[in-house]
């Protein structure tokens, strides 16, 4: 199955809350991981777990829409929903992905996560191989298929996806100059981690695909700032 675009849902009104859920329950391409009617626990939801798409409604009591988007710490597609067709400009204008106006058919929804998906695709890095000398010979791993790396000295230990790990003469410094800063990032003094593979972070403890990563202090700054981006 291809990449699901993972989302969250944002109204004050749970029957809107309803349609999201059950259109996106009728597509493959989406998983709708949590609904909320209030702007302070979605905004604690995204702290810990990054999403690709956001589904907000933009006519809210305590905090608009668009204002709550600008607010959050990373970077995701949104798509505005809302019951009133003048704030469609100020939408654009942060380069929604679309703008559904209530209320909306299954058609016009599929449309909107057509828009998603392409985006998605277009931002996605292109695949790239890590090349690697491993028992007097080269290897290539695939880097979307890392998930973390764990240094022993002059050894590294990386953990590759459905497969056994890969050992390699070579230090930490080496690799991450081959390693893209926008995929990877050191976040302790024997870990990188992939950014992609990270499932959650909680209490300094990175998990990534079923392994736990310890985060150490003189690190935790810059990862949160790539981890929220």
């Amino acid at each position: 199955m291809a990449y699901q675009i993972k989302a969250i849902a944002l109204d004050d009104e749970p029957p809107a809350l309803e349609v999201i859920s059950t259109f996106c329950g009728r597509l493959d391409t989406i998983v709708l991981e949590k609904t909320f009617t209030g702007t302070i626990e979605a905004l604690k939801y995204l702290e810990q777990f990054p999403v690709d798409l956001l589904f907000l409604d933009i006519n809210m009591p305590s905090l608009s829409g668009i204002k709550f988007y600008k607010s959050i710490p990373q970077k995701a597609m949104v798509i505005f929903t809302t019951s009133y067709s003048e704030y469609a400009v100020e939408s654009y204008t942060l380069n929604a992905v679309d703008y559904l106006l209530k209320p909306f058919t299954f058609l016009r929804f599929q449309q909107a996560i057509a828009k998603a998906e392409k985006h998605l695709q277009l931002n996605i890095p292109k695949e790239q191989n890590l090349v690697l000398r491993v028992d007097y010979s080269l290897m290539q791993i695939p880097m979307n298929d890392i998930l973390l790396i764990e240094g022993y000295d002059n050894y590294l230990k990386i953990y590759v996806k459905d497969q056994n790990p890969v050992v390699s003469r070579m230090t930490m410094k080496a690799l991450l100059e081959k390693l893209p800063a926008t995929l990877f990032i050191r976040v302790h003094r024997s870990y990188i981690v992939s950014l992609r593979h990270i499932d959650n972070v909680r209490n300094k403890i990175i998990f990534v695909a079923g392994h736990k990563v310890p985060l150490g202090n003189s690190y935790e700054n810059l990862f949160f700032q790539s981890f929220r981006k």
